[in-house]
């Protein structure tokens, strides 16, 4: 199972709005084969790793680290093709959530004769497709709030001359590009934007990235067209931008002119309803969202109780009252739960997922 999520993970983040998913094929105590898919619409796991197998793959175990479909879709039922292929035994790391699977693929199987084991490493499989589990079974975007702070929870110097580039080392903010680039989108506010004009693309040591779709909530109308955000990237979507209904028609045209995808959305006191922008990344089969500040647009998420997963990469530092701080005032507090907290140099990440209380939340971001 730990060879087939190796296998998903090398498409991790290119799949969309599909699955990550990997297989291997084994007989005799032997891996016969390997398959992962590649993107949406090309074979599944499963027919890649048959396809390798070919005649050796009767009487052989699969393992997968999600349940074989079972529905007519852009392609066949894997179903059908483990079937075909006279699999004896396939061995499943957890349910597809996709209500038109969710265990229906393994009693397809079971009927038919096949032995199946289900919920093996189920843990790191989920934790693999928790994005794609929360696109399915709610409808929207599976959300992850990323920031990097000092010790006092200052996000960026306020004006100092002195002050270094970035809060993090070169380690934390490798880690950073990593999670760019398994991410569909990137979103940040237009303070974000007017203060640092970022690139906002992924930048890995050793191989090619993939920048993802960037997103820019900006209300007024406030970013130029010469930010840098709007540069078109090889292999990226445009950036797309969201403006409020009232910013006038001549700032929409050259947003456009810069190459900018524009989208309006109703505003209330110069705010977007978070809920409305995860709806219009979601009809662009956008299933997971990075968002990274500022702290206008940390605070709308968590006040809108639209976040997934925490991740801080928090930094032996200390800027006091005359930087940023990370959030702006919440109605409550938010622990997080299933905390793993990890070293990179002198930095550490704290990742987990947060609790909100019951009660309702205003959704709206500045």
């Amino acid at each position: 199972m730990r060879a087939a999520l190796d296998e998903a993970r090398k498409a991790h983040g290119r799949t969309s709005p599909n699955p990550a998913v990997g297989c291997v094929i084994v007989k005799n105590g032997r891996v016969i084969a390997r398959g992962h898919h590649r993107r949406a619409g090309l074979p599944h796991a499963e027919v890649e790793a048959l396809r390798v197998a070919k005649k050796k793959a009767k009487g052989a175990t699969l393992y997968v680290n999600l349940e074989p479909c079972c529905h007519e879709g852009r392609t066949g039922p894997c179903t059908e093709a483990v079937l075909a292929a006279g699999v004896k035994e396939v061995v499943v790391g957890m349910r597809d959530p996709n209500p038109l699977v969710n265990g229906k693929g393994l009693r397809i199987l079971e009927k038919a004769g096949v032995k199946v084991r289900l919920g093996v490493l189920e843990h790191e499989c989920r934790r693999l497709n928790e994005a794609f589990a929360r696109w399915i079974t709610s409808g929207r975007p599976h959300v992850t709030l990323k920031a990097a702070v000092t010790l006092d929870g200052r996000i960026a110097p306020a004006a100092w001359d002195d002050a270094p580039r970035w809060i993090t080392g070169d380690e934390a903010r490798a880690e950073a590009h990593r999670l760019r680039d398994v991410s569909d989108a990137i979103l940040v506010g237009a303070g974000t934007v007017l203060a640092d004009d970022p690139l906002l693309t992924t930048r890995l040591k050793g191989r090619a990235g993939r920048t993802p779709r960037r997103v820019v909530l900006d209300a007024r109308g406030r970013v130029p067209e010469t930010a840098r955000v709007l540069a078109p990237v090889d292999g990226a979507a445009p950036t797309t931008v969201f403006l409020g209904h009232d910013v006038p028609r001549a700032r929409e045209e050259a947003l456009a002119r810069a190459g900018a995808e524009v989208v309006r959305l109703d505003t209330r006191e110069n705010a977007f309803s978070i809920a409305a922008v995860l709806e219009a990344l979601r009809e662009r089969n956008v299933t997971s969202v990075l968002v990274e500040g500022g702290a206008e647009v940390f605070t709308a998420f968590l006040r809108a109780r639209l976040v997934d997963r925490v991740r801080v990469f928090v930094a032996p530092a200390l800027y006091g009252d005359a930087a940023l701080g990370f959030l702006r005032a919440l109605p409550e507090p938010i622990h997080l739960e299933n905390v793993t907290v990890t070293p990179f140099g002198s930095d550490v990440l704290f990742d987990g997922v947060p609790v909100f209380k019951a009660a309702a939340a205003a959704r709206k971001v500045s």
